[in-house]
């Protein structure tokens, strides 16, 4: 399956779902900016630029990004991050 893209109501994010489980437990993860997280995942799409902040719960993570982001540049950059990080 891969990563699959899904819209959301809000045109600043967007759900990024895999195959594989990247959270444990029933807890969500979010990082807000200047925040880090224990799940390197999410320090590294915080890295990306136009990344405003990320939440994450058992095998999804939604992207927020700044409005002046461009979905066509930061959707396979976001892509390549969660396959590179083995997801």
């Amino acid at each position: 399956m891969g990563v699959v893209v899904e819209e959301t109501p809000n045109p600043n994010a967007r759900k990024f779902t895999t195959d594989s489980r990247i959270f444990p437990g029933d807890g969500s993860v979010s990082v807000m900016p200047g925040q880090s997280s224990e799940f390197p995942i999410m320090n590294a799409l915080m890295e990306l630029e136009g990344v405003d902040n990320v939440f994450g719960f058992q095998n999804f993570i939604t992207v927020n990004k700044k409005p002046d982001a461009d979905w066509d540049e930061l959707t396979p950059k976001v892509e390549a991050t969660i396959v590179e990080a083995g997801y």
